[in-house]
Order: C-alpha cells, then structure tokens, then sequence
C-alpha cells in the first residue's frame, strides 16, 4: 500500500522518495520538512531479526532493522531512494518492543517508572537494493515516578494509539507527562534522526542543496 504524501506548499524535493514505513510520526516530519515521499510499508520480520542479533549493542539493531527495512522495499522499487527508520528502547540493560496488548504496556509504564530510557533512532537510505547510507541517534529520557492511577488514566487515553510506539510514548502527545528530563534531539525522540537524513538526502541529489 503506497500513500502519496503532497504538502501542498512546495518542496525543497528534487525527487519524491519512499518511506519505508506507515508511521505516522515519520511521515509527519518530512512532511513538515517539505520533502515529497510516497510511503510504503515494509515487510521485515522484525522480532526475528532481533533474535539473531541477541548480543549486539541496541544502536547496531537500530540500524540493522533501519537497513533490512529500506532493503526489502527498495528490492521492489529498485529505481527509488528509499528510506528505512526504526527505533528501539532500552532500559536497565534491557530492550523492550512495541507492546503487544495494554497488559503488557502496563508492565512496561511499571518496569519504566522512576528509570532512565535510552532512546536509540536509526535510519537507513538504500537504492536498487543496496544501502548507500546509515546513521542512528540516541536520546536519554528520565521517566518520573508513575502511580497506578496514571498508569491506568495514560492508557485509557492513549491505548491502542501506543501500541505502535516502542517506550509506549507519543512524546507529541500526553507521553510528555511520562517524563521528568529529556536529553537529545526531538526529531530522534520522535523516531528518526531527521537532521542526517537530511544531510544523506542532499549528497544522494534527492533534495536541493
């Protein structure tokens, strides 16, 4: 399913890339930033890939998911620039994924009370198959303390919405009540370390430099 994404206010575009990926977020930035993009979504097996990298730094998943992402859909649009992105969560030595039912986000909002979250955002740029360029960011959020009251008010307002968000966060959204410090770039907080992507789109020719 592609989505053609016109800001209706110019472009700074020499060429409408893909996204590789439906992610709201995402696709909000470069829109706002008037880069031209159809969006696609891709078909990674993302917890399997993460399995086979059980022991590797949390930034390297970060960008291995990006990669594999603008892989396999510049594989079927090899005559596109596309672009990849994720972002992974990690806290106390442990990695946490998006949840999968609002059981499972209340044991993240509880395991994440009171900690601080690392926030790692990569992005990954490929053509005709292959990757031409990766680059990751990472953010550190303090998380307050989190009663259950809260727990329980956050969700009702924000679940299924975050079921789509590693950190169980939309940090544009009532996620900022979560926190007590943050520390980093908010376009990485946001999911995708925008500045150097757009630093790899100029040198790729996809924008006017």
């Amino acid at each position: 399913m592609s989505d053609t994404i016109d800001s209706g206010r110019g472009t700074v575009s020499r060429e409408t890339i893909v996204l590789a990926s439906n992610s709201a977020s995402r696709k909000a930035m470069l829109s706002a930033a008037a880069v031209e993009f159809d969006a696609i979504a891709a078909d990674v097996d993302e917890r399997a890939l993460e399995a086979g990298m059980e022991d590797a730094e949390p930034a390297e998943i970060a960008q291995a998911l990006a990669a594999a992402k603008a892989a396999a859909v510049s594989a079927l649009h090899p005559d596109r620039l596309v672009l990849g992105s994720d972002s992974l969560v990690e806290v106390d030595g442990r990695r946490f994924d998006k949840p999968t039912s609002r059981e499972q986000a209340e044991e993240h909002l509880r395991f994440f009370s009171g900690r601080a979250m690392t926030l790692h955002s990569a992005a990954a740029l490929a053509r005709e198959g292959r990757i031409v360029w990766i680059g990751s960011d990472f953010a550190r959020l303090v998380v307050r303390d989190l009663s259950e009251d809260f727990i329980a008010a956050y969700l009702d307002l924000e679940w299924p919405a975050v079921s789509h968000c590693v950190g169980v966060f939309r940090i544009e959204g009532p996620g900022v009540h979560l926190f007590e410090r943050i520390m980093g770039d908010q376009y990485t907080i946001l999911g995708m370390p925008l500045l150097p992507v757009l630093d790899a789109l100029r040198e790729e020719g996809a924008l006017i430099a």
